[in-house]
Formats: structure tokens, C-alpha cells, sequence
């Protein structure tokens, strides 16, 4: 079974929708009536898209987390401050140009700068020393969290998104039936869906960039022989300091996503470096496809505990994560160690 989660992460992550759809097919009150079943079966599709749409915001916050800890092996506890700091920054510059698709590059640039300075300055000279990394970037976020709440305050913010992506959508999925028997398709938020969509696009490009170019064989190839790197006369600080700032730039960006389909206010930066642990954890470190599996099993769990069993939502995600903690320590795509 490990292996085939392995080889086949796209058909495991399938396995895990079919097993989400049993579940509701198991649960749903059948015998009630079709009206009864109607609305159990749209509460569960707006519980389940939900949760796929909450598993990509995961999955772009987590994707930055697993390359910066995962592959790097920098324990950087600060990155959850870099999200909320994105999601400020995106919110200013939406406000003050009107335009939330200029808010990406700009802040990922901004992030970006901030995790080359992490980098070259914090990690760099901790290099191999776990503890005091954990222990200089929880005082970074704490710093941090305290000079964003002086800035912004502690009021919550949203970011608006565009006009082309405000409303719904139709997805070809029967959601009701019309007493004359006419069919109701399932409308969904548009912007969700562009994230959903944008979130797939970063985690194969990222994929195909660490498994089939030159920059991920030098990634990989320095986290598993520095030295021998090193003396091949490869700069292997450069292309550690091109990796964080690319992880940091992408938690800034993720920032913005979290600020326009939910909100951003004090402590979402605590919220999102706890999920970004878990999906590491869960999907394996160093693991793109295994971040993307992670990020959609802890998205629909807390999903599917808020509709289902709210007052048990959170007990769920830990209860996946100590499952896997306990059958596979690696993760579910990670390598032993």
C-alpha cells in the first residue's frame, strides 16, 4: 500500500475522494425521503468543494513550508507570519491601485526580498543547528505579529476580488431536481475556483522544476551532499537563497488567497503555520505531491467535521496525522531517513 501511495500519488488521491463520497453514501438519511436526501447531498458537495478549495490554500502556504523545512532543512517557524504578512501587503496594494492581480507579483517580490534577508542572515549562519532555528524564528514571529498588529491593528480585513471573478459558477454536478424533474447544477464561488485552479498549475510546475531541471538536481543534490556540491564549484548558498525566497514569496501570495476567500486578521498566522505542520507531516517532507495529498486530506477533514461533527472538527485533523505518525513516520510520499 506504501508503494502504490508512491508511485501513484494522483490515483491515491482519488482513493481519498471515493472514500469521502462512501462515507456520505453510508451516512446520508436515505430513508427520510427525497427531499431529505436532496439536502444532505448539497450540504456534502458544498462541504466537499469547500474542503478541496480549502486544501489549496493549505497546499500554497504548505508547498513554500515543505521546500524551506522539507528540502532545506531550515525549521522556520516564522513562516506563518510571512502569510499573514503577504495577505497585509496584498491588501494595501489592492486598495491602493484597485488591482488584486498586481498584488501578486508585488508581494511576492516583497516576501521574497524579506526571506533572502532570513536566509543569508538567520540560517545561514545556524546551519544544521535545529534548536536554535526553532528557537531565533518563534522570536522572529513573535517580533513580527507584534509589528503587524501595530500596523494594521486588530481588526480583520478581506481582500475583494475582481469583478470577472465575483459570483458563481455552474459546475456540471446535479445538486437538486426541480419538480418538473429539471435538473439544478451546482454553483460555486468563481474566485474559489480560479484558486483551485491556480493551486493545481503551481504544484505541477513546481514538480516538474525539482524533478526534471537543472535548479532541482542542484536543490536535491545539495541537501544530500552540501560538500560534495560545494566543491564541484556549484554556489550552493546562491540557489538555497533562490529556494527561500521562492517558499517565502509563495506564503506571501497565499496570503492574499486566504485574505480574499476568508479574512486576515491577528493569529492566522499561528492558524496556517500549524496547518502547513500537519500537511507537512501528513504528505511527507520535501514532497510536492505529497504536500497536495496532505494539504486536501487536512482541508476536507475540517470541512467535513464543521458540517458533520462540529463540536470534533479540529480532534480530526490530529487524528489523521497521529495515524500517520504511527504507520508511516516518514509520511505518506516522504523518504526514510
Amino acid at each position: 500500500m506504501q508503494g502504490f501511495a508512491r508511485r501513484h500519488p494522483v490515483w491515491s488521491l482519488l482513493i481519498a475522494l471515493a472514500a469521502a463520497v462512501l462515507a456520505w453514501l453510508i451516512f446520508a438519511p436515505w430513508s427520510e425521503g427525497l427531499e431529505s436526501v436532496l439536502g444532505a447531498k448539497r450540504i456534502f458537495l458544498n462541504a466537499l468543494f469547500g474542503g478541496i478549495t480549502l486544501g489549496a490554500l493549505y497546499f500554497l502556504v504548505a508547498s513554500g513550508f515543505t521546500l524551506i523545512f522539507g528540502l532545506m532543512r531550515n525549521v522556520n517557524l516564522a513562516h506563518g507570519s510571512l502569510y499573514l504578512l503577504g495577505g497585509y501587503l496584498g491588501f494595501e496594494v489592492s486598495e491602493r491601485t484597485g488591482s488584486w492581480l498586481l498584488a501578486f507579483p508585488v508581494v511576492f517580490l516583497l516576501v521574497g526580498l524579506l526571506g533572502i534577508v532570513l536566509q543569508h542572515q538567520v540560517f545561514r549562519r545556524m546551519e544544521g543547528e535545529e534548536l536554535r532555528q526553532t528557537m531565533v524564528t518563534i522570536g522572529l514571529s513573535v517580533v513580527l505579529a507584534d509589528i503587524m498588529l501595530w500596523i494594521w491593528g486588530g481588526q480583520s480585513y478581506t481582500i475583494f476580488a475582481p469583478d470577472w471573478l465575483f459570483g458563481p459558477v455552474t459546475l456540471p454536478i446535479i445538486s437538486d431536481v426541480r419538480d418538473s424533474g429539471e435538473a439544478i447544477y451546482l454553483r460555486y464561488p468563481a474566485v474559489r475556483m480560479a484558486i483551485l485552479a491556480a493551486a493545481i498549475v503551481i504544484g505541477v510546475a513546481m514538480w516538474l522544476v525539482l524533478n526534471r531541471t537543472r535548479l532541482g538536481m542542484l536543490v536535491r543534490a545539495g541537501v544530500d551532499d552540501r560538500e560534495m556540491l560545494s566543491a564541484s564549484g556549484v554556489r550552493i548558498q546562491y540557489v538555497f537563497l533562490a529556494v527561500f525566497a521562492f517558499g517565502a514569496g509563495l506564503a506571501g501570495m497565499a496570503g492574499i488567497v486566504g485574505g480574499t476567500f476568508q479574512s486576515l486578521s491577528p493569529g492566522e498566522d499561528t492558524r496556517f503555520l500549524l496547518a502547513s505542520l500537519v500537511v507537512v507531516i501528513v504528505g511527507g517532507m520535501g514532497s510536492i505531491p505529497g504536500a497536495a495529498i496532505g494539504a486536501l486530506a487536512i482541508g476536507l477533514s475540517e470541512q467535513m467535521g464543521l458540517v458533520y461533527a462540529p463540536t470534533y472538527s479540529v480532534v480530526f485533523t490530529f487524528l489523521i496525522m497521529a495515524a500517520v505518525l504511527a504507520f508511516r513516520p516518514q509520511g505518506l510520499l516522504g523518504e526514510a531517513r
